[in-house]
């Protein structure tokens, strides 16, 4: 096994936080439970929408939910995930958010676009 091969795991992790309506899901779960209903809501986003989205949080077993009834309660799963995004908070800080200045993965001219090449 090469040791490109080794970070395979840690890049399809970053792959699935990479999404910035999963971020915004694991930021709201980041203060607590919620419902689907609940996200969908205060995040102004599709029940579709926050269900594909959940499903590949909790494929990567970065959140789970409990159930209460008919309900579904989801939450974080792995305090860790909370201290990644936190340390990613302080490095965006530090280096005055430059990433979002990367001809390939930062922000276009447009908020929000990548820049393609």
């Amino acid at each position: 096994m090469n040791e490109r091969s080794g970070l395979a795991p840690a890049a399809a992790l970053f792959h699935s936080l990479a999404d910035p309506v999963r971020l915004a899901i694991v930021q709201r779960l980041a203060c607590g439970e919620a419902r689907v209903v609940d996200l969908t809501g205060e995040l102004g986003l599709a029940q579709s929408t926050v269900s594909k989205h959940l499903a590949c949080l909790r494929d990567c077993r970065l959140v789970d939910y409990r159930a209460e009834g008919r309900q579904s309660f989801y939450f974080v799963a792995r305090p860790e995930l909370l201290d990644l995004l936190r340390a990613a908070e302080h490095l965006l800080a530090a280096t005055g958010q430059a990433v979002a200045l990367c001809p390939v993965y930062g922000l276009g001219q447009d908020a929000g676009q990548r820049v393609t090449s």
